[in-house]
């Protein structure tokens, strides 16, 4: 059988892997969106392709499709799969499947806002036509996502589901997100069976709401991701010392206001969690709490469904307390209206939105309105690409540009990795352990810098795994 890398091949996202069986029979492993390519809106071209597609594969010649989680970067191009022209299932956790509806559902709005200014741009210029944008074959719309999201299908975490006579598949708990999943493919060909493990995303220890990531049995070739393959997580204090320490600090001794880009689904519920169990332990002042995102009040919903796949803190927590998420002036801002309000109030307040990485979403008016306020504090929670605001704040810039405005930064802007959902170093490294060295017959290192990849290869090395590869995009494996 053959293993294709089409997706986060030394890049963090775009997650995207082909494994054709002898058989002939395609099984396409996450089918993400390539946040880097997104940005820059450039559409990479293959030229044994039509030039609408999204693909370098045809769609409809594949079987079946296998999710690891919700998050866009691994799920965000599964609408494209189907409209051109892909009729299988998509296998994934419950969870899975319903956060996935409502970041499908997200992105296709953005996508429609997205068309009908191009579209609007077209019709008020009669002269010049406005350039086309390069990744608009990309845009799906809302049918798009229900088309899609009928075909998905619901599997159990550990359970040996068989697709067909020759193919098994089991799910694994990978912490990171709700329902997120370690994928265990069993391949009989020529009277031998083989076993390839794909990490997903690796979550961390102790992390606020989620289990801890399950260890993979022992398979022939693993795929491991590298986000944080060069780095450890320097936070020392737990989840609700450090908020409580930012927000006494900002909202209390200054006092002024506390702003969190997060994302809708996880970063969010994971904040929101912590603050309950600070109110709940009467550690929490008395400000209002202003959770502004749509997405992420919907996403919270999905959590209190699942708590029986929460952590068993998680789970005490909710018994004890009836719900996970809700306590005392917590506002949950449902118009943007509302949201642009909140420039206006002028009490201390801690405002939690999205994007984490403030490239689009309510946050941006936010940030735009306190950049140059000195009585305000940004926090970051999360990981930020190279090229987006929130990777400019955390390399200390002194001028940010929102949209078209170049600003000076006058607020306070700090750090913290406890909140980070990806594993570290060390929790990838012990990941990679759960393996015997002397039976894993190929390593591949993906989702990751390049950097953060060769770093981790140097480790493992020293650690005496051997067969590591760090695969280019379009590479082929023999397995």
């Amino acid at each position: 059988m053959q293993l294709t890398f089409w997706g986060a091949a030394r890049q963090v996202t775009g997650s995207m892997y082909l494994l054709e069986l002898q058989d002939g029979y395609k099984i396409l492993i996450d089918c993400g969106l390539d946040m880097e390519k997104e940005r820059k809106e450039t559409t990479i071209k293959y030229p044994d392709r039509p030039s609408y597609s999204v693909f370098p594969f045809e769609p409809s010649q594949i079987n079946l499709v296998l999710l690891t989680h919700a998050h866009i970067d691994h799920s965000g191009n599964i609408p494209n799969l189907f409209r051109e022209g892909f009729e299988g299932q998509v296998l994934c956790t419950s969870p899975t499947l319903e956060l996935t509806k409502l970041l499908l559902q997200d992105s296709a709005m953005l996508h429609q806002k997205r068309l009908s200014n191009y579209h609007k741009r077209k019709g008020k210029t009669k002269k010049t036509k406005p350039a086309q944008p390069a990744n608009i074959n990309e845009w799906y719309l809302e049918q798009h996502v229900k088309q899609a999201v009928e075909q998905f299908v619901p599997i159990s975490f550990n359970n040996r589901f068989r697709a067909k006579r020759d193919l098994a598949i089991t799910f694994y708990p990978a912490g990171h997100l709700l329902g997120a999943a370690h994928v265990v493919i069993e391949v009989e060909e020529n009277g031998t069976k083989k076993t390839i493990g794909f990490s997903g995303d690796i979550g961390r220890k102790n992390y606020p709401l989620l289990p801890d990531p399950y260890p993979l049995p022992q398979v022939d070739y693993l795929l491991c991701e590298t986000t944080y393959g060069s780095r450890k997580h320097i936070a020392v204090k737990q989840a609700e010392q450090t908020l409580s320490d930012v927000i006494e600090k900002t909202c209390v001794d200054i006092p002024g206001r506390l702003i969190i880009p997060a994302f809708s689904v996880g970063r969010t519920q994971a904040l929101l969690y912590t603050l309950h169990k600070l109110a709940a332990a009467k550690q929490l002042p008395q400000i209002k709490v202003f959770s502004d995102s749509p997405l992420a009040f919907q996403s919270t919903k999905v959590y209190e469904k699942y708590v029986k796949q929460l952590n068993s803190d998680a789970k005490q927590f909710k018994e004890e307390n009836d719900v996970l998420f809700d306590f005392d002036n917590l506002i949950y801002v449902e118009d943007l209206k509302t949201s642009k309000a909140i420039s206006n109030y002028r009490e201390p307040c801690v405002i939690i939105s999205a994007s984490g990485m403030m490239e689009g979403g309510r946050i941006q008016h936010h940030i735009a309105a306190n950049l140059q306020n000195p009585y305000c504090t940004i926090l970051m929670v999360g990981y930020s690409s190279e090229g987006t605001v929130g990777h400019d704040l955390l390399m200390g810039k002194k001028e940010i540009r929102i949209g078209e405005v170049l600003m000076p930064v006058l607020a306070t802007v700090v750090n913290t990795d406890v909140f980070s959902g990806h594993g570290d170093q060390d929790d990838l490294l012990y990941f990679v352990k759960n393996q015997n060295k002397n039976s894993l017959k190929k390593l591949f290192l993906v989702h990751g810098e390049y950097q953060s990849m060769l770093d981790f290869k140097t480790l493992l090395l020293e650690h005496d795994y051997q067969h590591i590869e760090v695969p280019e995009k379009g590479q082929v494996y023999e397995l």
